[in-house]
């Protein structure tokens, strides 16, 4: 098991994309979500994962993430996944000594765009963009799992 320390934001303007690289079309389905865990299908590029994400408390929380066979990971998005699959590009932004990912999403949640930087414990000093806007790593609204089901094109 691992611990995922991540903290998300919300994005300002397009300064960023000068910045990253070509990014990577992303799919994602879930399989189950509940109170204290989400279970989750992932197709990037050409690899695919499934992974079993334990409550958030605070910015952090248990992850199981394993790769699974390409093939497989399509039948379970197009078999067995809740609700519309999420659909982002994400690109990556190297700042400091840490990684961002900007997600933007497409489909159902396009016109959102969100930015995530994964830290090594929850007081872990990071450097912040100028194009990084409002934190939004405490509501829920933003959650990939909560996306699936309540879509940002629904939001008032």
């Amino acid at each position: 098991m691992t611990r995922e320390i991540e903290r998300k934001f919300l994005v300002r303007g397009e300064q960023w994309r000068s910045l990253s690289d070509e990014g990577c079309f992303v799919r994602q389905g879930y399989l189950a979500t509940g109170a204290n865990s989400s279970v989750r299908v992932r197709v990037a590029g050409r690899g695919a994962w499934i992974c079993v994400k334990g409550a958030t408390v605070g910015v952090s929380r248990p992850e199981f993430e394993y790769r699974v066979p390409l093939a497989d990971a399509e039948e379970m998005l197009g078999r067995l996944c809740e609700g519309p699959l999420i659909e982002k590009t994400r690109y990556r932004v190297s700042v400091g000594d840490h990684v961002w990912e900007i997600d933007v999403f497409h489909g159902d949640n396009a016109g959102l765009v969100v930015a995530e930087v994964e830290l090594g414990g929850d007081d872990e000093h990071f450097l912040r963009p100028d194009w990084i806007g409002e934190e939004v790593s405490h509501d829920p609204r933003y959650y990939n799992a909560c996306l699936s089901r309540h879509p940002y094109r629904e939001w008032s």
